[in-house]
């Protein structure tokens, strides 16, 4: 199982963040991204629909890849479908919350932290449940100010990443963030780090960022190179050789990148060439049964 990839899958182009550090984090793995995007946005959605997606795409995965990990590459996934994952499929599953949480509690100096996500991802309570927990684990206390932004995944979607319009949006959404004058702010969205340098302009730049898209990408680095995960079941270390997931042997070998789209893979190549900053040569058309 050495040699094989990596299954990431989004509703959208959010997740490309997270596959843009893997290439330069593991560049030897082979990575297999799945954008869902004929059934995007997944944030409005209910949250049992969203997990009957995240399942039907990691058996996907799993079935015509034979990935050894699946990366839920959205948080909205990650917060309404983790947990089943990990009872359902028979590969480690990596969701995008708990590293970004453990991250933002790390760098905060006074204690004032604030966290943005789709509608779907704050109202599940996800970060507040997880930021609870690191409390109790690290025995500290933090100021958590929790803010929905809908409208900036859509600007990601479209690829309007520094226009006008989502500086205005970004004022408005995240005025309570400033005013609870936290000082470090979780993009608790892989859309986000594609709007970094908006979102800060609008939020200064005495508060620092942190991407759980990178957070996530830091961790599975390290779960490949320690050869351990941890399992948000059991909360128990588990050696990943166990469960067949290594690194790739060669560290020579250059990883290959596969896209598929549920959606318009024309625009899926172009844009998410624009947001990668790499030219994705073809993207495989997936269709699902409804």
């Amino acid at each position: 199982m050495d040699d094989a990839p990596i299954g990431i899958f989004d509703s959208g182009f959010g997740g490309l963040s997270i596959l843009r550090a893997l290439v330069d984090l593991v560049p030897g793995e082979d990575l297999v991204y799945l954008g869902d995007t004929g059934r995007y946005p997944y944030g409005p959605r209910p949250l049992e629909e969203v997990r009957g997606f995240a399942l039907e795409i990691a058996d996907y995965l799993i079935e015509r890849f034979s990935v050894k990990m699946i990366v839920v590459a959205c948080n909205t996934a990650s917060a309404a479908a983790l947990e089943l994952l990990e009872n359902s499929i028979p590969v480690p599953v990596i969701g995008v919350i708990d590293a970004g949480v453990r991250a933002m509690l790390q760098v905060t100096r006074s204690g004032r932290v604030g966290v943005i996500g789709t509608v779907g991802t704050v109202s599940s309570g996800a970060y507040q449940r997880q930021v609870l927990k690191a409390q109790n684990d690290l025995g500290t206390e933090v100021s958590l100010t929790c803010c929905a932004c809908p409208g900036f995944v859509e600007f990601v979607e479209r690829g309007e990443l520094h226009s006008e319009q989502v500086h205005i949006l970004a004022e408005r959404l995240l005025k309570p963030v400033i005013e609870n004058r936290v000082d470090t702010l979780l993009l608790g969205c892989t859309h986000y780090p594609f709007l970094a340098r908006t979102l800060q302009d609008v939020i200064g730049s005495g508060v620092v960022l942190v991407s759980s898209a990178e957070e996530s990408a830091f961790e599975i680095r390290d779960l490949l190179l320690d050869k351990t995960i941890h399992s948000h079941k059991t909360e128990a270390l588990f050696s990943l050789e166990s469960k067949s997931l290594s690194t790739r042997p060669d560290p020579n070998l250059v990883g290959t990148q596969t896209y598929l789209s549920s959606g318009n893979t024309v625009k899926f190549k172009n844009l998410g060439s624009q947001l990668l900053g790499l030219e994705i040569e073809s993207v495989l058309q997936v269709s699902w049964d409804l």
